[in-house]
C-alpha cells in the first residue's frame, strides 16, 4: 500500500519551484488528520482516557429540527447538515464527563480539501466564546446539560462555500486529542440571500422564495408575436445534486480559497456548463441530428442532466441555450445565490460585434444567404445571477448576465459573464465581463445591403427596432410572464437611449456610422407583413400590406422568401418563393395574400416548427427598396396530463398521459418523459408507432414524498414532432 501510495503521491505532487503547496482546487479530496497529535515524548504512564473525551455530536440535520428550518435549507433531500453563511446553527457535544470551563480546553476544527490552510479559509479553528459576532467565525455554549453542552455556532458571511469536515480537538498536557474522521458530521456551507452581510443579500422575502427555493421555472420561446411557454424541473433540492453542483467547481478547476465568491464561480460556471473546451456539462447541437443522445426538446428539467454528468463525467448529449440556462440555473439556486431564467425575442448574434447585423440582397433585392453571415436568434436564453459587484464603481451591483450557452469566446474560452444589467443599459460597456456582446445581442440595428458589381455596398433599409424587442422573465410567485425590456434599455427613440448609445461607442462598441454610407430610404411607402395563427400540418397564409402615403402611383416588384429556420435564425432551407407585381393607388393601402401548403414545408420542417419570411420590395419609379422579416412559429400540439386517486403524501397514486397524433403521418420511435420535483423521478418510455388521428394513453403509478403544490411536466419527441409539452399543477396533501 504504501508503495503505491508514493509513486501515486508522486505522480499528484511534481515539485513546483513556484508553489510550496499544490493547488487546492477539489473539495472532495482530503487530508489524514492526526487523532492523538504529541507535544513531544509521551510519558510512559500517559492514558488519554483520563482527559476529556468527545463521545458524540449531535448536528440537529433532520429536516424538521432548528438548522435546517431557521436556514431555508429543509426542502435538500441530502441527509447531511446544511447551512447557509453568516447565520448561527447549532450542535450538540457528548463528553465522557461533565465539561469544567476552568480546567478543560477544546475546539472545532472545520477543514476542506486535501491541503487546508488558515490564511486560504480552508482550515477554520474556532475557539469557544462568550459572544458571537455577525459574521465572523465563533462559538458559544447556550446549555450545559449532565455531560453535554450545546453550542451556537456563527459563520463568516464571507466564508468559502462547499462541504467541510469537522473535528472537535481536545488539550491535554501531552498533546491535542480530536475526534476521529466522521461523514456524518460533515457540514454543507451555502450563500445567505437571508443575511445582509453576504455578497448575494436579497431583501425581498417573496423574491427569495421564487429565485432561490422555487424548483419549478418557466421557459419562455416562440417568437416576439407568438410567445410560447413550457415549464422546467430545476430540481435543485433532490438528492446528490448539490454534490453534482459542487463537483462541477472542482471539475471547473475552482481554487477553494475562491469560492466564496459569487462573481468568480459565475464566470467559472458559465464555461463548465457548456462542453466547449473543458468537456464541461453540456454537448450543444443545433443541427437536428441528435443520434446517440437526448435531443434538447425532449429534456423536461436539469436533474437527469446533471446527475448523468455527475457519474459519467462525460458531457450530456445534447442541448440548446434553454437547455445551457435551465442548468446554470439549478447550480447557482443549489448553491444559494438568487438566479432566473431571461428570454430575450429577436437575440442578435453578431459576429463582429459592431451591433449592425448585414443582409445582403442580391441584384433582384432577394436576400443572398451565402453572403449573410450575422443571424438574429428568434429567442435566446440566458441567467441572471443577483450579487452586488465590489469589482466595479457603485451602482453597477444587482442582477447581472451570465450565459452558458457557447456562442462567442471571452478571455480564450466559451463563456459569458458576469455582467452587470444596469451597466449594460446605461451603455457602460466597459465594465467586465462581456458587457459589449450582450449589449449587441439587446440593441443591434439590421442593415439590408446590396452588393454592387463593383464590390461597393449600398445600404438599402434599416430596421432599428427588430432587434431585443422583448426580453421576459417569470413572474415571481405565478407561471406569467414578467417584461424586463425596460431593466435592459431605454425606450426606443428615447434621449437616454441616444446617450446610452453614444456612451457604449465611446467605451469601444463599434458601430458604423450610416453618414458612411449613402442612404436615402423611400418613406412615403410603407410595407408591413402578417402571419395568420398556423398550425402545424395545416395550410396557412400571409398577408403583405403596402400603405402609399403620396400622391403619387407606384408599381412595387415584391418577393417573398419563406425558409425553415433553426430557432437561431439560421436558414436550413427556402421551401417557398413568391414574386408578383402590386400597383400602389396614392393615398391608399392595399394588402396582397399568399397561402403556404403544409406540403410546401412538412418534408423539412425542423423541431420548432420555425419559419423566417423575409420580404422585399423594389419600387419602380425610385429603385429604392423596402423590407422586413419576420418569424412565424407553428402551433404544435400538447400533451394532456391527469391524475387518477387520492393525492396524498406517501400514498400510490397514478399518473396519466395522453396525446393524439394530428398529423397527416404515422408517428415513429417515440419517446415520452414525465417528472415532478417532490412527486416522482423522470421515467421515460417508449412507443415503436402512433398512426395518424390516434390516441395514445401512458398510466404511471408513483408515491409523492412532499406535500404542497407541485407540477408535473412532460414532454414527447420523435423525429417528425418534437417540442411537444404538457404540464399540471397538483396539490399534495398532508398524510
Amino acid at each position: 500500500m504504501s508503495e503505491t501510495m508514493s509513486t501515486n503521491e508522486e505522480k499528484k505532487l511534481p515539485l513546483n519551484g513556484r508553489r510550496a503547496i499544490p493547488p487546492n482546487n477539489s473539495n472532495d479530496e482530503e487530508n489524514d488528520v492526526p487523532e492523538m497529535e504529541a507535544f513531544g515524548l509521551i510519558p510512559r504512564g500517559f492514558n488519554p482516557r483520563d482527559y476529556l473525551r468527545v463521545e458524540d455530536i449531535y448536528m440537529f440535520k433532520e429536516p424538521h429540527e432548528f438548522n435546517k428550518q431557521e436556514h431555508h435549507t429543509d426542502k435538500y433531500y441530502n441527509s447531511k447538515l446544511i447551512v447557509r453563511r453568516g447565520q448561527p446553527f447549532q450542535i450538540q457535544i457528548y463528553f465522557n464527563r461533565p465539561y469544567k470551563p476552568e480546567t478543560d480546553q477544546f475546539w472545532l476544527e472545520y477543514l476542506m480539501g486535501r491541503y487546508p490552510q488558515q490564511n486560504k479559509g480552508t482550515y477554520i479553528p474556532i475557539v469557544v466564546g462568550n459572544v458571537l459576532k455577525p459574521g465572523q467565525w465563533g462559538a458559544k455554549i447556550i446549555h450545559r446539560e449532565n455531560n453535554s453542552i450545546r453550542l451556537s455556532i456563527m459563520s463568516s458571511a464571507t466564508c468559502i462555500i462547499g462541504k467541510f469536515r469537522l473535528y472537535v480537538a481536545v488539550l491535554t498536557p501531552f498533546g491535542i486529542l480530536r475526534t476521529r474522521r466522521n461523514a456524518a458530521t460533515d457540514t454543507y456551507i451555502l450563500f445567505n440571500p437571508w443575511c445582509q452581510l453576504d455578497a448575494v443579500y436579497l431583501d425581498d422575502e417573496k423574491e427569495r422564495e421564487e429565485y432561490v427555493l422555487n424548483d419549478v421555472g418557466i421557459v419562455f420561446h416562440g417568437n416576439v408575436e407568438d410567445v410560447k411557454s413550457r415549464s422546467w424541473s430545476y430540481g435543485q433540492f433532490e438528492e446528490n445534486i448539490l454534490d453534482a453542483c459542487l463537483f462541477l467547481m472542482d471539475k471547473a478547476e475552482l481554487e477553494l480559497s475562491g469560492r466564496g465568491n459569487p462573481i468568480k464561480i459565475c464566470r467559472v460556471a458559465s464555461a463548465v456548463i457548456n462542453s466547449r473546451d473543458d468537456n464541461g456539462v453540456i454537448a450543444g447541437s443545433w443541427n437536428n441530428t441528435y443520434d446517440y443522445g437526448v435531443a434538447p426538446s425532449a429534456w423536461t428539467g436539469s436533474v437527469d442532466i446533471l446527475l448523468e454528468y455527475y457519474s459519467s463525467k462525460q458531457p450530456v448529449r445534447y442541448g440548446q441555450c434553454w437547455v445551457f440556462a435551465g442548468v446554470f440555473n439549478t447550480f447557482l439556486r443549489c448553491l444559494g445565490i438568487p438566479a432566473r431564467l431571461i428570454t430575450n425575442y429577436s437575440s442578435a448574434h453578431d459576429n463582429n460585434a459592431n451591433l449592425r447585423l448585414d443582409f445582403f440582397l442580391d441584384d433582384e433585392g432577394k436576400v443572398d444567404t451565402k453572403l449573410t453571415k450575422d443571424s438574429v436568434w428568434n429567442y435566446h436564453c440566458w441567467n441572471e445571477a443577483w450579487m452586488t459587484r465590489p469589482d466595479l464603481p457603485v451602482g453597477f451591483g444587482g442582477w447581472q448576465v451570465v450565459d452558458g450557452t457557447p456562442q462567442e469566446t471571452s478571455d480564450g474560452m466559451y463563456r459569458c459573464g458576469p455582467a452587470s444589467v444596469q451597466a449594460i443599459k446605461h451603455g457602460h460597456v466597459c465594465f467586465q465581463f462581456d458587457a459589449p456582446f450582450v449589449y449587441a445581442e439587446v440593441n443591434g440595428d439590421i442593415f439590408y445591403t446590396k452588393m454592387e458589381k463593383n464590390g461597393t455596398q449600398v445600404v438599402e433599409s434599416i430596421d432599428t427596432t427588430h432587434i431585443g424587442q422583448l426580453i421576459v422573465t417569470k413572474e415571481v410567485g405565478g407561471d406569467g410572464m414578467k417584461n424586463i425590456t425596460e431593466e435592459y434599455k431605454f425606450r426606443e427613440g428615447s434621449d437616454e437611449e441616444r446617450l446610452a448609445l453614444e456612451t457604449a461607442v465611446m467605451y469601444g462598441v463599434k458601430k458604423q456610422n450610416i453618414q458612411d454610407t449613402t442612404y436615402q430610404p423611400q418613406t412615403d411607402v410603407e410595407m408591413d407583413f402578417q402571419a395568420q395563427k398556423a398550425v402545424l400540418g395545416n395550410d396557412f397564409k400571409v398577408t403583405v400590406t403596402f400603405r402609399n402615403k403620396s400622391r403619387n402611383s407606384y408599381t412595387a416588384t415584391t418577393y417573398l422568401s419563406g425558409n425553415i429556420v433553426f430557432y437561431t435564425g439560421v436558414t436550413k432551407r427556402e421551401f417557398k418563393k413568391h414574386s408578383f407585381s402590386a400597383k400602389l393607388e396614392p393615398s391608399s393601402s392595399s394588402s396582397f395574400d399568399i397561402v403556404i401548403k403544409s406540403s410546401e414545408y412538412m418534408s423539412d420542417l425542423l423541431e420548432q416548427a420555425s419559419f423566417h419570411f423575409f420580404v422585399t420590395a423594389r419600387i419602380n419609379e425610385t429603385g429604392k427598396i423596402l423590407a422586413v422579416q419576420k418569424a412565424v412559429v407553428l402551433e404544435i400540439p400538447t400533451l394532456r396530463i391527469k391524475t387518477k386517486g387520492e393525492l396524498v403524501a406517501g400514498k400510490e397514486m397514478s399518473v396519466i398521459v395522453e396525446f393524439t397524433n394530428p398529423l397527416k403521418q404515422a408517428l415513429e420511435n417515440v419517446t415520452l418523459r414525465l417528472e415532478g420535483p417532490g412527486v416522482l423521478r423522470t421515467i421515460k418510455k417508449q412507443f415503436g408507432k402512433i398512426p395518424m388521428n390516434s390516441t395514445l394513453t401512458w398510466e404511471v403509478k408513483c408515491i409523492p414524498m412532499r406535500p404542497g403544490l407541485r407540477k408535473l411536466i412532460a414532454s414527447l419527441n420523435c423525429d417528425a414532432l418534437r417540442h411537444v409539452y404538457g404540464e399540471l399543477n397538483v396539490q399534495i396533501q398532508k398524510p
